[in-house]
């Protein structure tokens, strides 16, 4: 019944501050905020489920100033949608609005000021930005 509770898909982009994560893991301390940062989860417009027209040979791709960095297709995800949000509905209360990102296909690599980043799954609006400079 999991997809049934789907309002829609959107393309999003999971960011981490490498940086923050590799200080807290020799600290040996949680690295919550390396995902948590302003700015860290850019997402294209959400698609109602009936009409993003997406399945599991819809094929995924992120490009960084034009060169393609990653490609898969959504059947190669370790744990379908329905998987996904079963398991964590275990753990957290799941409400309307809430977005779940489920993970990134192998190529995962650094970002850098100015570079252009474009991700596509398959006929949903990409997801596109900027990395801009450091917030001081």
């Amino acid at each position: 019944e999991a997809e049934d509770h789907v309002y829609g898909y959107a393309v999003g982009c999971d960011l981490t501050r490498r940086d923050v994560q590799a200080e807290a893991k020799r600290a040996r301390r949680p690295w919550d905020a390396a995902k948590a940062f302003d700015f860290s989860a850019p997402c294209g417009p959400v698609v109602p489920r009936d009409e993003a027209g997406i399945g599991p040979g819809t094929k995924l791709t992120l490009e960084v100033n034009g060169d393609l960095r990653q490609t898969t297709t959504l059947d190669r995800m370790v744990w379908n949608v329905p998987e996904t949000l079963a398991h964590l509905s275990r753990l957290f209360r799941l409400m309307p609005g809430d977005l779940v990102m489920t993970g990134t296909p192998a190529g995962v690599d650094a970002v850098v000021e100015g570079d252009f980043v474009k991700i596509s799954c398959g006929s949903l609006p990409p997801c596109e930005f900027y990395i801009g400079p450091p917030e001081k």
